[in-house]
């Protein structure tokens, strides 16, 4: 049955002010004590939420930012899921595309967010590392190393791994800075800092598709490089390969 037209314009009209009390009316007839502990008890769980998905952000910020950060993602944004672990996300795009340039934020605010928004979306991705039709000790030189799914390659303008308290840089250093964020067997999530080179190796393994042996991969790099000994790159690069195992990036060789 559908909704009348006026209970859904009080509705409207409630959730519009829960969003901006400063600016919209607040519905007539409601007591204003039981309205402020309901417009409290949203924004406050709100934030306790984001600040638990976004904890170096909202430790960086202080209180008062936060909380102003906060309330102008309500006004701003329209979320679109009913679901709550999905809010960070929705508050991640609100910092990418729909926070005002004026703002006065430091500039490296989004890509730390987002940084700190992979950990979550890592921890709730509902897949598991893929074990069927994999040799977990595999030779990854000769044989088809196999990139997890749950292994991310980032790519950032900031140190977003080293911002903190203590590390709140003024201008983005000449390299970007590349990280490879992984959910592990043992589903603890964990990130690794990668040079270009390891990134190009993941990013040649993770093709679709992809058959190429570690040791083909690798001397398609040294080709790119023009390297004068791609022995020196294949001898690197096995070790790096053995690393990305131990981390769980790459989950062994393919069996074929």
């Amino acid at each position: 049955m559908a909704e009348p037209a006026d209970f859904r314009a009080v509705q409207l009209g409630f959730a519009a002010w829960i969003r901006d009390p400063t600016h919209a009316p607040a519905p007539e007839g409601v007591e204003e004590r039981r309205l402020a502990i309901y417009r409290e008890l949203f924004f406050n769980n709100l934030s306790d939420l984001l600040a638990r998905s976004f904890p170096v952000l909202r430790k960086l910020l202080g209180g008062d930012a936060w909380q102003a950060l906060i309330r102008d993602w309500l006004v701003r944004h329209r979320a679109r899921t009913p679901l709550f672990l999905e809010l960070p996300r929705e508050f991640l795009q609100y910092l990418e595309h729909e926070r005002a340039a004026d703002a006065g934020d430091p500039a490296w605010m989004p890509e730390l967010a987002h940084y700190e928004w992979i950990e979550l979306a890592l921890a709730i991705d509902e897949r598991e590392p893929q074990e069927s039709g994999v040799d977990v000790d595999g030779d990854l030189l000769d044989g088809m190393p196999v990139v997890s799914e749950l292994a991310w390659p980032l790519v950032y303008r900031w140190p977003v791994h080293r911002i903190g308290p203590e590390y709140r840089p003024d201008a983005p250093p000449e390299a970007p800075t590349r990280l490879v964020v992984v959910r592990g067997r043992d589903n603890r999530v964990s990130f690794l800092e990668i040079n270009v080179v390891t990134a190009r190796l993941i990013e040649l393994l993770s093709e679709p598709d992809a058959m190429r042996t570690g040791r083909a991969s690798l001397q398609q790099i040294a080709a790119e490089l023009s390297h004068p000994r791609p022995e020196v790159v294949i001898e690197g690069g096995a070790g790096t390969l053995g690393e990305l195992r131990r981390r769980d990036v790459l989950l062994g060789t393919r069996i074929i």
